[in-house]
């Protein structure tokens, strides 16, 4: 298999595992790019010096290609920008800000730049910014999400009838059915969150992956788009939530309510009542925690083995 994904990322598949905060550590993004996928470490939940930790750890674990998501929301991401490039990082996907303001510095370093985008306006200002590849999300996905609330099946048709470079398909796909479907509506690769989160070598804490292959359809929801809109899983703290909103409140009340590392506190400290879970809709679709090599090559078995029954038809 060859396209545009495989050949700038130089991978075996065109599969990119999301780089989400407190799941994706440099065990989870170098298993990955062992089973022929990209991995990558995420970025948004790391102070700069163990960033510099998990790239060398990945380096030692794979000599296959990985990457760093970098939320450009980051307090210090001068410095996590210069640990990039000390450590030779050479793919780096950028989201949450105008991908103008660090692009041309990381292709001056010879880093391939992709950044993560919701609209068709923001999938243009990319190219315009000259990043190599852009991912395009719906808000099927989980974590932090555009404010359009597009769907990932419809925004991927219509930013592939308007940009040259390739798009990668985000959210809402945890399958080979969902892969190939992405890839007929035009994207060159498909980034994969949720269904890795639940892995063996994902970072999150045991309760946190057991609350993702426990979700049903219905069980996440949008939230808070006055701050930042999130897709969180309906537990204590996400009904408090609902409950304020009763209020009319301001948006100095919710952040207040929010407070700090909430994130943290769901996903990685494992509190299922008080902690912000973050996982996609599709969570109602896993089922199992396995290692990502499995998950990988489940993945590729059955994108091939429907395009095969597709193409006999």
């Amino acid at each position: 298999m060859s396209n545009k994904i495989i050949k700038l990322f130089n991978i075996n598949y065109p599969i990119i595992q999301g780089g989400m905060v407190w799941v994706s550590g440099w065990k989870l993004a170098s298993a990955v790019s062992n089973a022929g996928g990209l991995g990558l470490i995420g970025a948004g939940s790391m102070y700069p010096e163990v960033l510099r930790e998990h790239i060398r750890k990945c380096k030692e674990a794979t000599t296959k290609p990985f990457g760093v998501n970098v939320p450009m929301l980051y307090p210090e991401i001068e410095k996590i920008m210069d640990i990039i490039v000390e450590e030779n990082v050479k793919i780096v996907f950028t989201s949450a800000g105008n991908p103008k303001i660090w692009t041309s510095f990381l292709k001056e370093k010879g880093i391939i730049v992709v950044h993560v985008v919701s609209s068709v306006k923001f999938a243009l200002k990319s190219q315009e910014a000259g990043v190599d590849a852009i991912v395009c999300e719906g808000f099927e996905a989980g974590g932090h999400n555009g404010r359009e609330e597009t769907t990932t099946f419809t925004l991927i048709p219509m930013v592939k009838k308007e940009v040259s470079i390739p798009v990668i398909a985000a959210g809402g796909i945890a399958s080979g059915r969902g892969m190939l479907a992405a890839m007929v509506l035009g994207a060159d690769g498909v980034q994969i969150g949720s269904r890795f989160a639940a892995t063996a070598e994902s970072s999150a804490h045991q309760n946190f992956k057991k609350t993702i292959i426990d979700v049903k359809d219905g069980d996440t929801h949008l939230t808070l788009k006055e701050l930042a809109p999130v897709r969180l899983v309906k537990n204590k703290f996400y009904y408090e939530i609902q409950d304020l909103y009763q209020q009319n409140p301001t948006v100095e009340q919710l952040s207040e309510l929010l407070g700090r590392a909430r994130a943290k506190k769901g996903i990685f400290e494992g509190d299922l009542e008080n902690g912000e879970l973050e996982i996609g809709q599709i969570a109602g679709f896993i089922d199992e925690i396995k290692p990502a090599k499995v998950v990988l090559d489940e993945i590729m078995a059955e994108f091939t083995g429907v395009k095969v029954l597709i193409h006999s038809l």
